[in-house]
């Protein structure tokens, strides 16, 4: 259930009986061959899916991150870090003024991992507010898929391909994971660093173990969803 899909009028009676919501943010950057915004596409799916077991609201996705080390990508848009920040904050201060207390946040890009802080000061400062986050790629659930079928995970390789990310043709076999000189790379640096983007890997795996990500990450979000509850 997404706010594009109602009206304030619908919010006010669903705010009748339920203060839960979910955020979704990600990022607008290069993915090797996968989608632009493919780090929305993922957690916008386990959100959807996660409304329809509980009926939880979905707010409209923030599509931008901060990727500045990603900027000589076309098509890849960067917020900065403090305006990441700072949109995430005024976008929760006016959930939690219309009376949703319980956000669940589900983040799909590890440049975003900043907003984490900023919410652990929100809820500081506004007791009585409860926040979850959930960033599916880090969840032990994923690791123990990924473990199982052997598979190492990394940006834009077959962690990320879901069908719903993927484009246009992968290729085939695996690609050797580059020599990354350094945690920090400028734009320039880093394309040549990572040439087509992806960070090594295989590109693709069956869609079958796709789903048993997907599934496994899903059931994380709707348990999240309880909020301590049982």
């Amino acid at each position: 259930m997404r706010f594009e899909d109602l009206n304030w009028m619908d919010v006010e009676e669903y705010l009748k009986h339920d203060d839960r919501l979910i955020l979704v943010i990600g990022a607008c950057e290069q993915h090797g061959f996968l989608s632009l915004l493919t780090d929305i596409k993922i957690p916008l799916a386990l959100a959807d899916a996660a409304a329809q077991r509980t009926g939880v609201l979905v707010a409209p996705p923030l599509n931008f991150g901060s990727s500045p080390y990603f900027l000589h990508y076309p098509g890849t848009f960067s917020l900065r870090l403090t305006t990441l920040l700072d949109a995430v904050e005024d976008i929760v201060r006016s959930a939690l003024a219309q009376g949703f207390k319980r956000l669940l946040v589900l983040n799909g890009h590890g440049g975003n991992n900043g907003v984490k802080a900023r919410l652990t000061e929100l809820a500081n400062e506004l007791p009585g507010v409860e926040f979850q986050w959930y960033a599916w790629w880090t969840s032990h659930s994923l690791e123990a898929v990924a473990r199982r079928h052997e598979l190492k995970p990394f940006h834009a390789n077959w962690l990320e391909a879901f069908p719903f990310t993927i484009v246009s043709d992968l290729p085939d076999g695996d690609k050797v994971p580059p020599i990354v000189p350094s945690d920090i790379l400028d734009a320039g640096a880093a394309r040549e660093v990572y040439g087509d983007g992806s960070f090594g890997g295989r590109y693709r795996v069956a869609d079958e173990i796709m789903q048993e990500v997907f599934d496994a990450c899903l059931a994380d979000v709707v348990q999240l969803l309880k909020f301590g509850g049982a």
